[in-house]
């Protein structure tokens, strides 16, 4: 991976879900474009621990750990606080309500773009289903 995926970015804040980040790391110009434009790139803790799992269950588990650090030290990493517990209660307590239920890390995942009040990125459709959340289809 080449550093120039790493450099600063000038446009809107956005928060990338793991499918985003992979179809950018495999190569897709178009999220590369996006993320390029963009001011701020925030990845949640939740999507740090997807990547390393894909990392350590590839066929080249160093190089890819080797590429999630080296996404960890150049964009920011949302953690879970007091807040995003808050959002996560209230989101999957709507869920549940609705009987749309998904998955559990993308309940904390939602929670997390919205205790930030931050666009998540996201080709998921499911996300659909959570109230309040922004979000971008790239």
């Amino acid at each position: 991976m080449g550093a120039s995926k790493f450099k600063q970015m000038s446009g809107g804040k956005f928060l990338l879900d793991t499918n985003i980040i992979t179809s950018w790391l495999k190569g897709e110009k178009e999220i590369a474009d996006h993320i390029e434009k963009a001011s701020d790139v925030y990845i949640p803790i939740i999507v740090l621990g997807e990547l390393y799992y894909g990392a350590e269950y590839s066929t080249q588990v160093q190089k890819n750990i080797a590429v999630v650090r080296k996404l960890s030290s150049q964009y920011k990493v949302l953690l879970i606080d007091k807040a995003v517990t808050i959002e996560y209660g209230k989101v999957k307590a709507a869920l549940r309500v609705k009987g749309a239920p998904i998955p559990e890390n993308d309940i904390w995942i939602a929670a997390i773009a919205l205790s930030n009040n931050l666009p998540l990125v996201t080709r998921d459709k499911h996300f659909n289903e959570v109230g309040g959340l922004k979000f971008k289809a790239w």
